[in-house]
């Protein structure tokens, strides 16, 4: 799009000709930001760095790339430098600039729409480095190519000077360097984490190259900054192995299918254990499609026929009473498909799902043929994997009746909501918000504080089920999980997947788990979230979930007060009220609790939209959370013990 139409508010007697703005170029990209990345929140944000690395990436898959650095520097800007083989310089005969700027500043330019310089290519909508150039205060470019450097600048998108020869070199490459403009994102601090984790899905995903990464921001005790390296040989299988590490296996080594069907590249690897979790994630061009398409159904068509196709021949189904349904044969499976397409059609803006037909009966056949293989090959391993395909059937009948009988319970009550549920008085749900709250003293202190108008309460009583670690059925006759499940109003399972979440009847569009400060409530927080994310994971993707952050601190000093939520607001704080100097005569009292804060505190610190802080649950990588989700709530306690001792910003010790 390379001009927006935007219609100037006017009253209808000046509303006339000259009350239409046309937006050129890339002043589109910066009035509307959000239409071109995402969002301008943090997501947003480091979507900019990948929109450069996917450039790099584009000249690997060509065959021309083999490094590629980012640096976070000190002011938080961004470089990304790769050994391709630069962008283009020489003069455009129709547009009578150079190569690099039309790249740079215009919209829709790349040498992706060329199928000869490109053969497959994620940023196939050509916005990419043009929309990071707009939406940078400053960025620099610099090309080594052809035995010289060549360089140009730019502010918000605009040159400052044409391309210049700076210097000769006997490398090639393209160096970007970028800082974005804070005036447009709501944060112009990058997650050095979010970044390494979407580094190494890249690394795994396209084995062969180097992806590095620095952090010049902060060093550690000896000086050293703070760095990673990703290199992966084995692609895919290694990344199977990597997201499965913490589970136990039921097979040796991952299966691993590779193949072209159909002129398009294939790439799986599978992996079962001994949870109770579908664990499939998608790619297209390296991008993660989280809603899924046509590849992910070629995989799970091929998957149910062949494996349903071997069970039936070795005679293992004889004596089983029950059907087997296409979710038994995913449970316990985590698996990884990616597929390179030359031009592929993605559903709506966000290319989240797979629209090509064609795709997916490339994948059915290359998983079908390699499957079948697999199995007659391995035959101790297919008869434990078609074992905890009946297992997972068994169970999930026992599921569908606990599942049966809770919503048949409730249509006997009536409104079917919990007993504890104080629920609020109005009825539009986009208005409604609900307290997940910890415990029946912290649930009546909210009940009191909380405006019943539009908040609602539900106290929860202790510590609900690990969902990483229950069988489907235990799960929906916890009594905690049902009070959820009926309060919100939302439901699970249809004729094709009984996993499935039905929300149409969501009657909360803000759901905030309010936890204690302390290590119980972060716990507490943890079981609740890997619970949303196993079983409501479309709840936290539309936006809907938040975490309340309540104060650790009150500091008072007669009658002045001030709430504070971390050490250094409570140092700063008793410096601020002890006006004589004398940092002993203020009083500091620290919340253990939700219950030790009376209605009025609570609302006044945590519930108040007007003063209150709620953070919002998002999902950067969905591969990456299920990691964690499953290292966190499993029982493989080394790694657990390392995450939190990495991340654990402040410990709040109670003695």
């Amino acid at each position: 799009m390379d001009e927006l139409v935007k219609e100037k508010t006017a009253k209808s007697n000046d509303y006339g000709a000259d009350s239409i703005q046309v937006l050129e170029g890339l002043e589109a990209v910066r009035k509307r930001p959000a239409m071109y990345i995402g969002d301008i929140s943090a997501k947003g944000l480091h979507h900019l760095v990948y929109e450069v690395v996917d450039n790099s990436i584009d000249e690997a898959l060509a065959g021309y790339c083999r490094n590629i650095d980012v640096f976070i520097h000190p002011d938080n800007s961004i470089t990304v430098k790769d050994d391709g083989r630069g962008i283009p310089t020489d003069i455009m005969t129709k547009e009578k600039k150079s190569a690099l700027e039309v790249v740079m500043t215009v919209l829709h330019a790349g040498g992706k729409f060329d199928k000869d310089s490109y053969k497959v290519s994620g940023g196939l909508h050509g916005v990419g480095i043009s929309v990071v150039n707009a939406l940078s205060t400053h960025l620099k470019v610099t090309i080594y190519r052809e035995g010289k450097i060549f360089t140009q600048e730019y502010e918000r998108g605009k040159p400052l000077f044409d391309v210049k020869v700076i210097g000769e070199t006997d490398r090639t490459g393209t160096e970007v360097t970028f800082h974005p403009d804070t005036t447009i994102f709501t944060t112009g601090v990058y997650h050095y984490d979010t970044l390494v984790s979407r580094l190494r899905e890249l690394s795994f995903l396209n084995k062969g190259i180097h992806l590095n990464i620095t952090d010049e921001r902060e060093t550690d005790a000896e000086g050293k900054q703070q760095s990673d390296q990703f290199f992966s040989q084995g692609g895919l299988k290694e990344f199977v192995q990597f997201l499965d590490a913490t589970r136990q296996h039921l097979i040796a080594e991952p299966i691993y299918i590779e193949g072209e069907r159909g002129g398009v590249p294939v790439e799986v690897a599978m992996q079962y254990n001994d949870s109770f979790n579908e664990n499939v994630h998608s790619y297209v061009n390296n991008i993660n499609t989280h809603e899924g398409g046509t590849h992910l159904a070629g995989f799970r068509r091929a998957l149910t026929r062949t494996l349903k196709s071997y069970a039936d021949k070795s005679g293992m189904l004889q004596k089983v009473k029950i059907e087997i349904a296409g979710d038994d044969f995913r449970e316990g499976l985590t698996a990884v498909i990616s597929v390179k397409v030359q031009e592929p059609q993605f559903e709506g803006q966000t290319k989240t799902k797979l629209g090509n037909s064609d795709v997916m009966g490339a994948v059915d056949q290359a998983v079908s043929d390699m499957l079948s293989y697999y199995l007659e090959e391995h035959p101790k391993e297919a008869k434990m994997i078609v074992d905890k395909v009946i297992l997972a059937a068994t169970a999930r009948h026992a599921a569908r009746k606990a599942r049966e009988l809770v919503q048949r319970k409730n249509v006997l009550i009536g409104t079917g909501l919990p007993g504890k549920l104080a629920d609020c008085s109005e009825a539009d749900p986009s208005l409604c918000e609900i307290y997940l709250v910890e415990g029946d003293s912290a649930g009546g202190t909210a009940k009191q504080g909380r405006n019943r108008a539009f908040q609602a309460i539900l106290p929860l009583r202790g510590k609900i089920l690990n969902v990483e670690k229950a069988m489907e059925y235990r799960i929906y006759d916890n009594e905690e999980i049902k009070n959820i499940f009926t309060a919100l109003g939302v439901s699970m399972g249809t004729a094709e997947d009984s996993k499935a979440l039905n929300s149409t009847k969501l009657r909360y569009h803000k759901i905030v788990i309010m936890t204690d400060a302390d290590v119980d409530g972060s716990h507490i927080t943890t079981l609740i979230l890997t619970f949303f994310f196993r079983y409501l994971r479309a709840l936290i993707e539309q936006g809907f979930v938040y975490i309340a952050t309540p104060p650790l601190y009150l500091v008072k000093k007669g009658k002045e007060q001030k709430y504070c939520w971390n050490d250094e607001e409570r140092q700063a704080a008793i410096k601020e009220l002890a006006k004589d100097g004398k940092e002993e005569s203020v009083n500091t009292q620290r919340y253990k609790g939700l219950g030790e804060m009376n209605a009025e505190q609570l609302w006044e610190t945590t519930m108040n939209p007007e003063s209150r802080t709620l953070r919002q649950v998002t999902i950067d990588s969905e591969p990456e959370a299920g990691r964690i989700f499953s290292m966190l709530m499993g029982d493989d306690v080394p790694p657990r013990r390392e995450f939190i001792e990495k991340n654990a910003k402040y410990a709040n010790i109670d003695v």
